[in-house]
């Protein structure tokens, strides 16, 4: 995937928990950024390192983690890790970003 990206990019990053797999592929690339709950499937942290389990929920995307997450995303084998532009929402990384 090669999307247009600059480094001043705010991004923020979710996980589809329908389509989670419960794998941990992703904790184990960027345990700062996502955690297995106790339900078996993946979920992104806070800053505060608080998981968040409500759907949907984002969490900023610090540009220091952008390569492990991208690696999690792209081997992730339930396709459920989106990574976007804050500003327009577009999906830069993951199943719905343009290859």
């Amino acid at each position: 995937m090669s999307p247009q990206t600059t480094n001043d990019e705010d991004l923020e990053v979710w996980i589809d928990q329908d389509l989670c797999t419960g794998d941990g592929i992703c904790a184990q690339y960027a345990p700062e950024v996502f955690e297995l709950d106790i339900d078996g499937l993946a979920y992104v942290k806070s800053d505060q390192d608080e998981l968040l389990q409500a759907p949907g929920a984002t969490t900023p995307l610090r540009l220091e983690l952008l390569t492990d997450v991208v690696d999690s995303a792209k081997e992730c084998p339930g396709e459920c890790i989106h990574v976007r532009r804050v500003s327009d929402q577009v999906e830069v990384y993951g199943p719905g970003a343009d290859d």
